[in-house]
């Protein structure tokens, strides 16, 4: 699994210490909240408004690293793979996060995954870091030889497959991680979805996003 968090962009100091747990648990929402939860003195919480930013930055402050466990990695049924991605911006620019679903050739669920990706940032890096978020976490769980990515980005898509340049402004890095972890899967395509099409990984993001307008901790 990875080690080091992902880089992010421009996030407030409590929106960073969050993303600082999420990483501490492999991106994985589900277990970051409830890690976060359960620091929160009383009944408060993550998105407890009842909980005000000072009370949720003590809390994640005395939430050491060595405390984080990444939860266990499910066994996949084959080396196939299905990767849902999604970016939310609020604004656009504004609030940003990235979510993914990792899946096995049955679809079943493996991982669901998300992360605040920067406070004022476009639709566009969302969508790329999500993509980026997916690829990292499968392939540090998994060894993947097929691999079908789902995402509704015509952007990325042009990008990433479509051999174009990036069009957004600052999304090389990203767009350079992605290409490498694409490289070490033999077969890889995509399948572009419509604004109807369902997404496992919109809820994700929308939390990311969530998680990147708090402040400001």
């Amino acid at each position: 699994m990875t080690d080091d968090p992902l880089p992010v962009e421009h996030l407030s100091p409590l929106a960073t210490l969050v993303d600082e747990v999420l990483a501490g648990v492999g991106y994985e929402v589900a277990a970051a909240i409830d890690a976060i939860d359960d620091a929160v003195p009383g009944y408060g919480g993550l998105f407890d408004p009842t909980t005000s930013p000072a009370e949720l930055h003590r809390a994640l402050e005395s939430l050491p690293a060595s405390e984080l466990t990444r939860p266990p990695v499910p066994e996949a049924t084959s080396d196939t793979f299905v990767l849902y991605v999604d970016g939310s911006s609020r604004g656009n620019p504004g609030p940003a996060g990235a979510g993914a679903v990792i899946m096995d050739a049955t679809e079943d669920e493996l991982a669901r995954l998300g992360r605040p990706v920067g406070s004022r940032t476009g639709n566009n890096t969302a969508e790329y870091v999500a993509l980026q978020l997916g690829l990292s976490e499968l392939l540090a769980r998994y060894e993947p030889r097929r691999l079908d990515v789902r995402i509704d980005s015509m952007t990325v898509i042009r990008d990433v497959w479509g051999g174009d340049d990036p069009t957004e402004p600052g999304v090389e890095t990203y767009s350079e991680a992605v290409a490498a972890a694409l490289s070490s899967v033999s077969d890889h395509r995509y399948t572009h979805l419509a604004d109807s099409d369902p997404n496992p990984a919109d809820a994700l993001a929308t939390v990311g996003a969530d998680i990147a307008a708090l402040g400001p901790g």
